[in-house]
């Protein structure tokens, strides 16, 4: 929704007022609860202040639910800084074992990891649309194969929808794909710039909190800022916000794709709701490994030349990424085509 939304400075200050945390549920959580429940099709939630503490929570949820240790991931996508979803300098290695890695839209690597260790998985943990190398989204049919060859093999299947949950639609790319996991993982967005994460999954998963046989804690879970902000974006992200996103990403796309073919630059636009990538690469990214070949100084250059002119992206250098807020209007879109126009000219020249 950008930053201070007035509907969201409205809703803190109002809240604050009346105190900032209790450590105990306030009518906001369910209210929120209610909401998403009825855009991604899933019952019941429970809250955390991140994205690293919602990933892990369905991580745990996952383990504890089928009994199994191992978790796989895809290769390249991030999915916070817990051990689970890390390898490298302070995971211990015994831990990285427990993670099993498969390639991004490849359905045989799937069984392949499947097959060979489907009795040991408790679940796979995917981005349904990857954004760890610009916007990679799956191939046709490839998310329903996933979720058919997990249930085949008692595997629970786990949305991370940190980045795209509420930024592609209302329902994230979990309503928008029409694919249906056992569990979704939420944050960024969600808070309007307050932290705040968020797991949600079926009655059967969930039950081991109702249950009380697994502990999902956290001191600041709902916390009542966080939590009056979410329900002041969710509220604002009506169907008419998400017709303007639509309308200025079309606008962005159009731009951008005209500004590539007059340059001849060997780049990709992709676009979905609110995000968006340029890569730098004249074929398509299906996956990690073909964005591995991108020559990350075009990256890098491009974002120092758009910052130059007064438009702020991603600093990571991990494809030229972006994402709208509700109160960019048809000039900021402008603004923006016509800084990566002046790249293009700027590389050719």
């Amino acid at each position: 929704v950008g930053h201070a939304h007035p509907e969201v400075v409205a809703a803190v200050e109002e809240r604050l007022i009346r105190g900032s945390h209790f450590a105990q549920p306030t009518t906001e959580v369910a209210e929120v609860a209610a909401e998403l429940s009825a855009r991604f099709g899933l019952p019941l939630w429970r809250f955390g202040s991140s994205g690293t503490e919602a990933t892990m929570d369905a991580v745990h949820l996952m383990r504890a639910h089928t009994g199994r240790d191992l978790i796989v991931k895809a290769e390249g996508a991030y999915h916070g800084h817990h051990d689970t979803v890390r390898a490298g300098l302070g995971v211990p290695h015994a831990m990285s074992a427990l993670t099993l890695e498969v390639r991004w839209n490849d359905p045989d690597d799937v069984d392949r990891v499947l097959v060979e260790h489907g009795d040991r998985i408790a679940g796979v943990l995917i981005e349904p649309v990857v954004t760890a190398c610009g916007l990679v989204p799956p191939v046709p049919g490839f998310l329903e194969h996933v979720r058919e060859v997990t249930r085949s093999h008692g595997v629970l299947l786990a949305f991370d929808e940190v980045k795209t949950g509420l930024t592609v639609g209302p329902g994230g790319a979990t309503t928008l794909l029409g694919v249906e996991p056992d569990l979704v993982c939420l944050a960024k967005s969600l808070g309007g710039g307050l932290p705040a994460g968020a797991t949600g999954g079926t009655e059967e998963v969930m039950d081991q909190i109702v249950s009380g046989s697994y502990l999902q804690l956290g001191t600041f879970n709902g916390n009542p800022l966080s939590m009056a902000a979410t329900r002041a974006v969710l509220r604002v992200l009506d169907e008419k916000a998400y017709r303007h996103l639509d309308w200025l990403a079309e606008r962005i796309d159009v731009g951008l794709g005209q500004a590539i073919d007059a340059w001849e630059l060997p780049a990709r636009v992709a676009v979905l709701g609110a995000r968006g990538s340029v890569t730098f690469r004249s074929e398509p990214v299906i996956e990690y490994r073909d964005f591995l070949e991108v020559d990350q100084r075009y990256h890098r250059a491009a974002w120092l030349h758009m910052y130059n002119r007064g438009v702020f992206l991603l600093p990571w250098g991990r494809g030229l990424q972006w994402l709208l807020s509700v109160q960019h209007d048809a000039a900021d879109a402008d603004r923006f085509v016509e800084a990566f126009a002046g790249f293009g000219a700027a590389l050719r020249g």
